[in-house]
């Protein structure tokens, strides 16, 4: 019996939609990682992009726990000598809240060509609207929301 591989031709695309209104940023990157690479389909083969298009609404009300607001720093670099810039995740949130999120994402897929094709499957938005609807993208299956403090 053969192994059976999935051909580029013959991948069928889904769109997803993911409110990510009170989720765990941790938690919704690996879920949408997952989505991009194929790895939910039971065709999943690892060097062919067999996952679906995920569009992400409400990123600016990411939740993370802990101290990480404070703690966990973005850095950057000039190039220069003394160039390194450093942003805490709360600064980050309030000036681009989709970066946030897509920097997790990319930390979780390949960092190699077909990687970077994975990545351009992820549409992410601030507020609850997107110009997407002619894909009628559905709900991704298995969204966990943490209780709200009221």
């Amino acid at each position: 019996m053969k192994t059976w591989n999935a051909k580029a031709a013959d991948v069928e695309r889904r769109w997803y939609v993911v409110d990510a209104e009170g989720e765990t940023l941790g938690r919704l990157a690996t879920r949408i990682a997952d989505t991009l690479r194929g790895k939910r389909n039971p065709g999943y083969t690892p060097h062919v992009d067999t996952g679906d298009f995920v569009v992400v609404v409400n990123a600016e009300k990411i939740v993370v726990t802990g101290k990480k607001l404070e703690q966990k720093q973005y850095y950057r670099h000039s190039g220069y000598p003394g160039g390194l810039r450093s942003r805490s995740l709360a600064e980050e949130l309030e000036r681009r809240p989709t970066e946030v999120l897509r920097k997790a994402v990319r930390g979780m897929v390949p960092r190699t060509r077909l990687g970077r094709a994975q990545l351009g499957k992820l549409k992410i938005y601030v507020g609850p609207e997107h110009p997407h609807e002619a894909q009628q993208p559905v709900a991704l299956p298995g969204t966990t929301r943490r209780a709200k403090a009221e």
